[in-house]
């Protein structure tokens, strides 16, 4: 399988890859740098823009720019082509005390809902403080929908939208759930095991869906990706050539290129490609992300 690298940028933590098929240009974050990264496809040009806070999740959005799960809250995200610091507009926040947390994993539903959860900033307390959240213009956000979350992760849902998926990344969970979803008000219901991740190397982290509808996750921790079929069968895992992928995304015009984000925060020695970004076709196609709806 050939694997690239893009660019030569390292990240810290890198997350929340996204694809835009109209400007071929690919978005992620680096969290605990406080920046976003943008990726020019077809002239291999990188940017950055620095950001006020933590971005943790990006998502399009149908007006333009970038709704984002941040420290404080939820915000609309612009990013100038005159500047280098991300203008970021306040939208909405928990009615939850949030000192000491910020928001995590995060992408829209196939209505074009943003979800994302909130989770403790030293994870290694292991305090099950974090929630999962809804947000709409019209409706403003929901309250918690999910509680007591380690480290909210692995949001996805099925191609039909009626499926989907969270995971919780903390040592002391390692599991994805699956829902499922009525996709006229966005509630999730019957919360089910879809995977326990302690039968299988990593720990769930980002995750994206293909066209047959199976759930590729980023192992943290093993360097693999796995697929699971809708069943919660592992039929595939791929190795990657570094120890903590992040989280990935498909792309590209035929939507087979598979963007994969990782971290080189506490990766292990000698992993020379730790926090690099990386590009792989997996042979299958994959769902594109609907954009932040109005």
């Amino acid at each position: 399988m050939h694997i690239e690298r893009v660019g030569a940028m390292t990240c810290a933590v890198g997350e929340s890859p996204v694809w835009c098929a109209r400007s071929g240009f690919w978005y992620w974050v680096d969290i605990t740098a406080r920046s976003i990264w943008r990726f020019d496809q077809s002239s291999g040009r990188a940017r950055t823009w620095a950001s006020t806070e933590m971005v943790a999740c990006i998502a399009l959005d149908e007006q333009g720019g970038l709704v984002a799960g941040m420290e404080s809250g939820i915000f609309a995200v612009r990013l100038p082509e005159e500047a280098n610091t991300a203008i970021a507009e306040w939208l909405a926040a928990p009615s939850a005390d949030m000192a000491g947390m910020r928001f995590n994993d995060g992408r829209c539903d196939r209505q074009g809902r943003f979800w994302s959860g909130t989770m403790f900033l030293d994870p290694a307390q292991g305090r099950a403080d974090g929630s999962l959240y809804r947000y709409s213009r019209a409706e403003g956000l929901s309250a918690p929908v999910v509680s007591g979350l380690v480290v909210q992760n692995g949001l996805a849902w099925s191609p039909d939208g009626r499926t989907m998926y969270l995971s919780d990344s903390h040592v002391s969970r390692q599991l994805i759930w699956a829902f499922d979803y009525d996709t006229d008000t966005g509630t999730p219901s019957g919360q089910r095991v879809f995977v326990d991740m302690r039968q299988h190397p990593g720990r769930p982290d980002g995750a994206a869906i293909d066209v047959d509808g199976c759930y590729w996750i980023c192992a943290n921790d093993a360097g693999q990706l796995h697929r699971f079929t809708p069943q919660g069968k592992l039929d595939r895992s791929v190795n990657l050539p570094l120890a903590k992928p992040s989280m990935c995304s498909f792309s590209g015009a035929d939507m087979r290129t598979v963007l994969v984000t990782s971290i080189s925060a506490g990766a292990p020695e000698g992993d020379h490609l730790a926090g690099a970004v990386l590009t792989l076709d997996l042979g299958v196609a994959g769902m594109a992300e609907r954009p932040f709806a109005p």
